[in-house]
């Protein structure tokens, strides 16, 4: 497949725009619609641009029980995710026997797994609507097709994925936004769904990303983060992500992050980056996944235990307050308690800020589906929280070091927690409570740390 044929065509999306004002034309003001999304920033995005197409289509938000347009966006990267999904949408059938009109759909990757939309079609008939991740995009057409011929539609398109550019957008926050920079990846880590979902590697082009970027800033944007599933990998890998660091940091938003960063991709030249240019916040999310060789090789992974604990070393030597967390699996089929001992010895050696553990969740149709398993489940779980303890007590501790310090804080919101408070994080990520009002939001603040609780800090606005 060339580049070029990667991208929808103007004239497709153009279609697409024109479904939209057609249902805007005769529905609007008259239709409500709720999203529900599971899983990853990357679900999060994608469901900005569904909400945006359906406010561009004259509806408005509501709560579940009472939309009339009601979207789950799902994740397969867990089990529990998926059975969440289901459970949710099974619970939806109730509630459209007092709603007949109510139009259910359901799309996201665990849509694009094998046989899952077919099934879903065939056994749950009161879902309207099913898509993939891939054809996303034409939401405005199938939703056209229900409301003007009520019909269901059941799309799901088997390839690698393409890019379809210039679509609405309704961003669910007003001073930070999410930036894709490319989609799919090419690792096939043999515990992971994602590339049959997700598809192959493909990278947005560099003027698209900056001309959405300058929007962004023009809107007031304080804070990027840019996505992918391993933006490592942009355009190739290399250097081209550092490079296009180096060119959204000149449209000059003053606070750049990005995730996820795959250990096996990670150049001089970013790790250059991070340390040179201002506006790149230092927080890096590297997953390791396990602390042992020999798991990381089953894994498919692709580095040793001693690379990955090289590259952070020379991370921490170029940007020495770097706040790294990562991701953990325990109990891959056949890890051993040995094996499991260096999971734990590298987390005391790494000293992550924040960690995601999960109990391997088999995923049908990776590699490591057919692995044998004959770790007990009580096992895993005695495993798992001995690593959750440790985290929690080295997280704790690094909170703890941050009193005293004065920090930069983007404000974000009100604190949940403290009537009178707003919050925000520093640029390691750390959130931070602090008194204050909403006229802050949005707003960067000088804010001196003074406790540190169990997840978060308490500080107070320094006043010149």
């Amino acid at each position: 497949m060339s580049r070029e044929s990667l991208f929808i065509s103007e004239n497709d999306i153009a279609s697409q725009k024109q479904y939209i004002n057609d249902i805007n034309t005769h529905f609007s003001g008259r239709l409500t619609y709720h999203i529900v999304t599971l899983g990853c920033q990357m679900n999060v995005r994608d469901s900005e641009t569904l909400s945006g197409m359906m406010r561009d289509m004259g509806f408005a938000q509501a709560e579940k029980e009472q939309a009339d347009i009601v979207l789950y966006n799902t994740c397969c990267v867990r089990e529990n995710a998926e059975n969440r999904a289901l459970g949710n949408v099974i619970w939806l059938k109730e509630l459209k026997k007092n709603h007949p009109d109510m139009i259910i759909g359901v799309c996201g990757c665990m849509m694009q797994e094998k046989g899952v939309a077919e099934h879903l079609h065939a056994q749950y008939p009161f879902i309207d609507l099913i898509f993939g991740t891939h054809n996303a995009y034409r939401f405005p057409e199938y939703l056209h097709r229900i409301l003007f011929e009520r019909c269901r539609v059941a799309d799901v398109v088997a390839s690698d994925g393409i890019i379809a550019e210039d679509l609405p957008v309704m961003r669910s926050e007003k001073h930070s936004a999410f930036v894709n920079i490319m989609y799919g990846c090419n690792n096939f880590c043999s515990y992971c769904i994602v590339p049959y979902v997700r598809g192959r590697e493909r990278s947005r082009r560099v003027e698209d990303i900056l001309s959405e970027v300058r929007s962004l800033k023009d809107a007031g944007v304080m804070e990027i983060t840019l996505l992918g599933q391993n933006v490592n990998s942009y355009n190739g890998g290399g250097s081209e992500f550092a490079n296009l660091l180096r060119r959204i940091s000149d449209v000059g938003i003053p606070r750049i992050r990005f995730m996820t960063s795959h250990p096996k991709d990670l150049s001089d030249d970013l790790i250059a980056a991070m340390r040179d240019v201002p506006n790149v916040m230092p927080q890096l999310h590297l997953p390791v996944q396990a602390g042992n060789s020999e798991i990381l090789r089953r894994m498919n992974r692709r580095y040793t235990r001693e690379h990955y604990l090289d590259l952070v070393n020379r991370l921490r030597d170029a940007v020495p307050e770097i706040g790294l967390t990562t991701d953990i699996i325990v109990g891959f089929p056949g890890e051993t308690l040995e094996q499991f001992e260096d999971t734990m010895s590298l987390v005391e050696k790494v000293r992550y800020d924040s960690a995601y553990t999960f109990i391997f969740s088999l995923r049908r149709g990776t590699a490591a589906a057919s692995y044998p398993d004959d770790t007990p489940a009580d096992e895993k779980s005695r495993r798992i929280q001995r690593l959750i303890d440790l985290q929690q007590n080295i997280s704790q501790e690094i909170l703890d070091a941050q009193v005293g310090k004065k920090e930069i804080v983007l404000v974000d919101g009100q604190s949940t927690r403290d009537a009178g408070y707003i919050c925000g994080r520093t640029p390691r990520g750390h959130m931070v409570n602090f008194p204050g009002n909403v006229e802050l939001l949005g707003k960067l603040v000088p804010v001196q740390i003074l406790s540190a609780g169990r997840n978060t800090l308490k500080g107070e606005i320094i006043h010149a």
